[in-house]
């Protein structure tokens, strides 16, 4: 955790000598399908996943499906960022578990129902955190600022300026 704690301070203090440098482009993800409705999503370097869809809606069921990534991404991303403040706070945690579920309507999903969102209708983060000698408090404010920081849940709970752009 003190390596972390050094990292995180290292980094706000470079950021704060040069804020020009704190905004930039994520880098890429490419989806590219490879069969049915099996998608290959690959990185700038090695990263790559793939994805795929329940058999109820036509998918062969052999990869997570992109909602459940998209869970998963948050769960990771808040644990990263609760983490981090752990070290920060100079907590040792013996406990770190964040549990991400969401509320759907399959309907949305189908077109079945336009006046119903294609996404999720309510997400739920569930954070287990625990430290020796720690009392709640501080760890309920370790893990609200984790899960306040965390670029993913954000990104899913504001509207993101978004632009599609088609190319045949």
């Amino acid at each position: 955790m003190a390596d972390i704690r050094a990292s995180v301070q290292a980094a706000v203090q470079y950021l704060s000598e040069h804020p020009a440098e704190a905004r930039y482009t994520d880098s890429e993800a490419t989806a590219t399908l490879e069969d049915g409705l099996r998608f290959r999503v690959g990185g700038p370097t090695t990263e790559e996943v793939f994805t795929d869809m329940p058999a109820a809606v036509g998918g062969n069921d052999s990869a997570p499906s992109p909602g459940w990534l998209l869970r998963a991404a948050v769960a990771s991303c808040v644990g990263t960022l609760v983490a981090m403040e752990a070290a920060r706070a100079g907590l040792q945690l013996s406990l770190l578990d964040v549990r991400v579920d969401s509320e759907s309507d399959d309907r949305g999903i189908l077109g079945m129902d336009p006046s119903m969102p294609a996404g999720p209708l309510s997400m739920r983060i569930v954070v287990h955190i625990a430290a020796p000698e720690t009392d709640a408090t501080t760890l309920e404010q370790v893990a609200r600022r984790g899960v306040d920081r965390c670029p993913v849940a954000d990104a899913v709970q504001r509207a993101v300026e978004t632009t599609v752009l088609i190319g045949t």
